[in-house]
């Protein structure tokens, strides 16, 4: 078998619009096509024996050991490798459940369609399953274990943290949008300029000095002091020689812990010896030049969490240790321990396994222990320092159980501090006292504190603190989401997106637009180039100075990673013909309609679905769409927009040379057709369709129509507004128009302008593009010839699989159907396109170039109109 490409998808796609994270892998069966599993000697028995846990895989049965049905009675590898990738991410501790395996156009070639939670083990995963069942086919011994926990470590490696997760997950659930802006835990909730930013559990609201006094120890003892908020005895030193001076100024037992440490890194506990203190000096050194030595407090480890200035959540935090038994040694105790299914690699269960380090060595060695040591029954051997949960800790959940008085002392650390969310360790016996009678002491304050711990305790009721934090960015009335316009189709995008973008702007807005072009922000471009996918989507809605979107949304973009955007407000799709066909398993107009249809099912169900009523595909979507539906139709007696208005829809028309608006029986007349720059007096029709359909997405997001009126005249086609979309250039004897059209209906659009242009002589200079189908190809040869008297043919791009030859030969052969005699010329890539054409142009000649037969046209027309008139000077 043969893996021809993965894919990941990353929002609403074709496959699914709520499953937005999902591999899809194009598999070449090769001579597996012909075998499925029931042709396989041993294949149901070894696949059963190495992943038993498939028995819970219902699939088209419906019942629990269905799919271990399906493999009995024979299916398809590609079905078969597809629940392998779901199961082992599963047994790797990332719970999957949906897939797909759907064969393409190419016989034995299958999309094998499953979700994933961790983008690289999806990759890993789709791999793997192919290992997998080709080690099962040939009877091969595999090593299953090393494959899943590879996918834990790159999960741990990737995946956000705990704490971190735990907000974007709270997110998710109130419908907040995320984006994650690097590898780490940077990570942006809603869009634009309704976006908050957080790194791990700090927040924009963070502040930068409280971060630096909370990471100065020493520091925040001080204000601490200085605020009657109790603390432990200490002090700071930075060489092992001072070491005797602090035991003498503080006493044993002491603590030895880094300034600038984190996580229990580098510290030491209940120091009772100058030469464990030297030790433990060094120990801490490691990570911070200066050392905090303190009072070693007895008592139990406590962490207070306060978020904007309230408690919300408190934990007794435990080390990790072992119970004995009389039986076996610690290290048989702590293997034990570990095989606790609470327990698990990194972060993925509510316990990290215990590992073996300095730490835990020393703790033995002051007990004359080690790990070979046969502790009493029920002595408790403490392996670490600190309680953290990353090293094997365990929690309690005493939210409920905090006095009033040290509630209030916690909440008032937090304001001193002057941190947003503040993690409190106290050491006390109970915080059911206060602090100041039972001796309890503040040890640190903590930036940045983990929310494991309160998420998901050991023992006691888990707090949902991330929800706190979503209260305090996102309170009530504050929304997460900027508008959003997506427009789609196979012709016209571009310019209704410019056009949509210019409405709204001129609306009060602050917009950002892509297109096939370039990505813009108020009309500034950003980033030249064909801007039409996800990633373009995710610049615009990344963007803090940006309240509206209007996204250019291509098939392209669709097919490979899905949507940008969880949903939109209003989806258009301008109109759906013959294009791209044959690529992607893209084979006829019922396919192309697919991939266009996502954007509609993106819609918000009180969102609007704009779509051509003149094109039976966009009717089809109409009827299935589950949000609002409004159409625009050349004519008001299209019986898709009689039926639509009868039952009191909304509607764009063209009507008695006016774009109008209708709802129910009502027409609102917006402006006259022949007073729209764009549609050049009236003439072009599918200039037209594009300015209702604008006009229509403007109208029902509340632009007023009177400001759509002002807005649709001061829209002007030209290399500013519209570049590649009909930019007509005057010469001084001539007229030189550059248009976009690369297909059929394109071509048709522009033949119909060039009936009303009065002209001697019409030139046309054009290519044509590789990956079409050779029907496709002649076609726009066949079109050609009845738009122009003279043609030129070149290709220097997007041949794309072909040779130049084969593209312009199929396009000759096009022209010569229709007009044997009429002058075609090849230009070859050393002559100047623009120049020669120009050269051939008689007085009242109108030349046309279509479907980037030259790089940059627009500059080179220009530069060809600025040299006439420094030589007509």
């Amino acid at each position: 078998m043969k893996i021809e490409n993965i894919q990941v998808l990353r929002g609403p796609n074709i496959w699914s619009t709520s499953r937005k994270k999902l591999i899809q892998m194009r598999l070449n069966l090769e001579e597996m096509e012909h075998k499925p599993t029931n042709k396989i000697d041993g294949f149901y028995e070894r696949l059963k024996a190495l992943i038993p846990s498939l028995y819970n895989h219902r699939c088209s049965p419906g019942v629990p050991g269905g799919f271990f049905q399906r493999i009995e009675s024979g299916t398809w590898m590609g079905h078969v490798i597809e629940h392998i990738a779901l199961e082992t991410q599963t047994l790797a501790g990332m719970n999957t459940g949906f897939g797909r395996t759907r064969e393409t156009h190419t016989p034995g070639t299958y999309n094998v369609v499953f979700n994933y939670l961790e983008e690289k083990v999806g990759i890993f995963a789709a791999e793997s399953a192919v290992r997998i069942a080709e080690a099962l086919i040939a009877g091969e011994e595999y090593d299953l274990e090393k494959d899943i926990q590879q996918m834990r470590e790159i999960r741990e490696h990737t995946r956000l943290g705990p704490s971190t997760g735990s907000i974007v997950e709270e997110a998710i659930a109130r419908d907040i949008p995320w984006i994650r802006l690097n590898n780490q835990s940077l990570v942006q909730l809603g869009y634009g300029k309704n976006q908050v930013r957080i790194r791990a559990t700090m927040t924009e609201k963070t502040s930068s000095i409280a971060v630096d006094l909370a990471g100065n120890k020493d520091e925040t003892k001080r204000i601490l002091q200085e605020h009657a908020i109790p603390v432990a005895k200490g002090m700071t030193i930075t060489a092992a020689h001072e070491v005797p001076q602090a035991i003498r100024k503080i006493g044993f037992p002491l603590v030895f812990k880094p300034l600038d440490g984190n996580h229990g890194r580098g510290a030491t506990i209940n120091v009772k010896t100058e030469e464990e203190a030297i030790a433990a000096f060094e120990y801490a050194a490691r990570i911070s030049r200066r050392v905090i030595v303190e009072k070693f407090i007895t008592g139990y480890d406590f962490r207070v969490l306060v978020i904007d200035n309230k408690m919300v959540a408190a934990a007794l935090r435990k080390p990790a240790h072992v119970q004995g038994d009389g039986a076996l040694t610690i290290q048989q105790l702590i293997d034990k321990e570990n095989s606790d299914p609470r327990r698990g690699y990194g972060h993925e269960n509510v316990l990290t396994e215990i590992a073996v380090d300095r730490d835990t060595l020393d703790l033995l060695k002051k007990r004359d222990y080690t790990l070979e040591t046969i502790p009493p029954a029920g002595e408790i051997v403490f392996l670490k320092s600190t309680a953290n949960l990353s090293t094997g800790g365990t929690s309690v959940d005493v939210t409920d159980h905090v006095h009033p008085l040290n509630v209030f002392i916690c909440e008032r650390i937090s304001q001193v501090i002057g941190l947003d969310i503040c993690g409190i360790d106290i050491m006390a016996e109970n915080l059911e006292e206060p602090l100041t009678e039972n001796g309890g002491v503040v040890l640190e304050v903590n930036a940045a504190p983990g929310f494991r711990m309160h998420i998901a305790p050991s023992e006691g009721l888990p707090r949902n603190v991330a929800g706190h934090v979503i209260d305090m960015l996102y309170p009530p009335g504050k929304s997460a989401r900027i508008p959003i316009i997506a427009t789609t189709g196979t012709n016209g995008k571009t310019t209704t997106t410019r056009l949509i973008a210019h409405l709204i702007k001129n609306g009060g807005y602050q917009v950002g637009f892509t297109t096939s072009d370039g990505i813009y922000v108020q009309n500034t471009m950003m980033l030249k180039g064909d801007t039409t996918g996800p990633k373009s989507t995710e610049f615009i809605l990344k963007d803090p100075s940006v309240n509206f979107a209007v996204l250019e949304t291509a098939r392209g973009g669709i097919l490979r990673n899905g949507l940008g955007f969880s949903k939109c407000d209003i989806g258009v799709i301008t109109n759906i013909q013959e294009d791209h066909l044959g690529i992607s398993d893209i084979h006829n107009l019922d396919d192309l309609t697919r991939v266009k249809e996502v954007v509609i099912n993106a819609v918000k169900k009180d969102g609007w679905g704009v779509l051509n009523a003149d094109n039976p595909y966009c009717v089809k979507i109409g009827k299935r769409a589950d949000c609002k539906v409004a159409y625009f139709s050349m004519s008001e007696s299209n019986p898709v927009i009689k039926a639509h208005c009868a039952k009191g829809g909304i509607a764009c028309i063209c009507e008695n040379g006016y774009i109008t608006i209708q709802r129910g029986d009502w027409k609102i007349r917006v402006q006259r057709t022949g007073l729209i720059p764009l549609t050049f007096g009236g003439t072009v029709s599918f200039m037209i369709e594009n300015v209702m359909a604008a006009t229509l997405a403007a109208y029902l997001w509340g632009i007023k129509t009177e400001e759509i009126k002002t807005s649709l005249t001061t829209f002007i086609p030209s290399a500013a507004q519209t570049p590649g979309r009909m930019n007509i250039f005057n010469f001084k004897d001539f007229r030189f128009m550059v248009d976009f059209a690369h297909n059929p209906d394109g071509y048709h659009g522009v033949k119909e302008f060039l009936k009303s242009v009065d002209s001697p002589q019409k030139i046309g200079l054009i290519a044509g593009t590789g990956d079409r189908r050779d029907d496709d190809i002649r076609e726009l040869g066949v079109i050609a010839a009845d738009m122009f008297d003279h043609i030129l043919l070149r290709q220097e791009n997007h041949t794309r699989g072909r040779t130049r030859e084969n593209i312009l030969g199929l396009m000759e052969e096009g022209i010569r159907s229709v007009k044997p005699d009429i002058p075609v010329e090849w230009l070859t890539a050393d002559q100047d396109p623009i120049a020669y054409t120009i050269s051939l142009a008689k007085p009242g000649a109108f030349i046309t170039t279509l479907s980037d037969a030259v790089d940059n046209a627009v500059e080179l027309v220009q530069n060809a109109q600025e040299k006439e008139r420094h030589n007509g000077l």
